[in-house]
């Protein structure tokens, strides 16, 4: 009997301990996945109660909370919704984005960081209070970027500005958008219907196109392809292949150029000529024939091709990608078509490697956060890694110049910008994805535009762009 017992004891002593070990896991190391879970409703019945943070870009408070008629709560309101709505996200009843999502613990007061200050705040007396984010967005270039996105399109659209040297995101605009204020309210009925509304909308408000979709860059790619012919030695000192038609390896397709003049049409030019004139025949043969898939997928890698970019919390891009695959499709992969597909993030990352001496920075979305004027944690600068030599990102920025001296975007001409146009066919020829990709010659501001309809990128995309860096100076 004695026996059983001590089993017995010894069986209800281990299930004791498992328990306290398992109590003390969740509460000092799950508890907070656990309450920012979006399938924790209890989250969303207490968010009213605090005095949450502001979001800020520059000393604008594009969300903030202010407090109810009931004088116990708090409600949250947002400035100029469309137009930042991407980098805010939204604070609902029934979840929440951006960066209402991915700061929630500062904003709320529940991360260690804060709620320690606020220990200190309630044992003199002062109200508890969640921490301000300051974002790295810059508000006048942010209104003049989803101004002109609106203007230029009845489908879809986005642009990115990165400072090339430290990967700040100065930019980031997602057009058609949406307003975090109509979801925001209390009102779980017309909250509902609004993300029901928002939800089955043409254009998909509710994505942020600049960073969770994924578009053909078009002859925008041609910057990479282009650093993949200078880091294989190609046309160092002389000429590469053009020519107005070129039959993909293998296949009895031929492509052609959008214009076969300045050199395109003859059969070999220099590199500068063929990337100023944006001549998809000698992209696809650099691309398939001398550069070859592998190295494409690595010269693509180098600038952050299939990197999950994290640019702020738990916030991630989608991954860009440049296919494994023959030699007929990596010739349209390399000059921005088939199955090639890109984030305008990226493409703006392209830019700012090139812009930065091949230096290519990570991109950050989140300055600092601050509590009452005291900085609890600031973000600073981290490199991703060399993309192209300073050399080559050299002959790289010169090429790009020579698209707005001489090339297909001689319309920024005056316009303090260098770049690479490009026009991608999408669902047969129904609307281009038309781009401009580039940096600001005056100041390290590296920006993608990416706007759908018909025309091309130089005429639609490149003033967009353009805009965009006069707002950042």
């Amino acid at each position: 009997m004695n026996v059983q017992l001590r089993r017995t004891a010894v069986v209800a002593l281990t299930m004791i301990i498992a328990i306290m070990v398992n109590v003390t896991w969740i509460m000092g190391f799950q508890a907070d996945g656990l309450r920012d879970d979006p399938r924790n409703a209890r989250q969303f019945n207490r968010q009213y109660e605090r005095d949450r943070g502001a979001i800020l870009a520059g000393d604008l408070r594009v969300a903030y909370s202010a407090p109810n008629r009931d004088g116990k709560t708090f409600d949250r309101h947002y400035r100029e919704g469309e137009v930042f709505a991407p980098v805010t996200g939204y604070l609902g009843a029934f979840s929440k984005t951006g960066l209402e999502s991915a700061m929630n613990g500062v904003l709320d007061g529940t991360d260690g960081r804060v709620s320690v200050r606020g220990l200190v705040d309630w044992l003199t007396g002062e109200l508890p209070k969640g921490a301000d984010v300051h974002t790295t967005i810059v508000p006048r270039a942010q209104r003049v970027a989803y101004r002109e996105l609106a203007a230029s399109t009845t489908l879809q659209a986005a642009a990115v500005a990165v400072n090339a040297r430290t990967g700040a995101i100065e930019v980031m605009a997602s057009y058609p958008s949406f307003d975090p204020e109509d979801v925001a309210t209390r009102d779980i009925a017309a909250a509902g219907n609004a993300l029901q509304r928002l939800e089955g909308a043409a254009g998909n408000p509710l994505l942020n196109k600049a960073t969770r979709e994924l578009y053909p860059p078009g002859s925008s790619f041609k910057i990479v392809t282009a650093a993949a012919a200078l880091a294989d030695g190609i046309a160092e000192d002389g000429t590469v292949p053009a020519g107005a038609s070129y039959r993909l390896p293998g296949t009895n397709t031929v492509i052609g150029n959008s214009h076969d003049s300045g050199g395109c049409g003859l059969p070999r030019t220099t590199l500068v000529n063929a990337f100023a004139q944006s001549c998809n025949t000698t992209f696809a043969e650099i691309g398939a024939e001398e550069v070859g898939n592998a190295g494409m997928r690595e010269r693509s890698a180098a600038f952050g091709y299939g990197e999950r970019w994290e640019y702020a919390p738990g916030l991630r891009a989608v991954a860009s990608a440049f296919p494994d695959t023959d030699a007929a499709q990596t010739a349209l992969a390399s000059y921005g078509q088939g199955q090639n597909v890109a984030t305008v993030l990226q493409m703006a990352l392209v830019a700012a490697a090139v812009a930065n001496g091949g230096d290519l920075m990570r991109p950050r979305l989140v300055q600092k956060v601050t509590l009452r004027g005291s900085t609890l944690e600031e973000t600073e600068p981290s490199r991703f890694g060399k993309a192209v030599s300073a050399a080559h990102a050299a002959r790289l920025g010169e090429m790009m110049e020579a698209v707005v001296s001489t090339g297909t975007a001689t319309n920024l001409r005056g316009r303090e910008v260098a770049g690479k146009t490009g026009t991608a066919d999408v669902d047969g020829g129904a609307h281009n994805d038309r781009w401009f990709v580039g940096y600001s010659t005056s100041g390290p501001h590296a920006i993608a535009v990416m706007t759908q309809g018909a025309g091309f990128g130089g005429s639609v995309a490149g003033p967009i762009m353009a805009a965009i860096a006069d707002a950042l100076r």
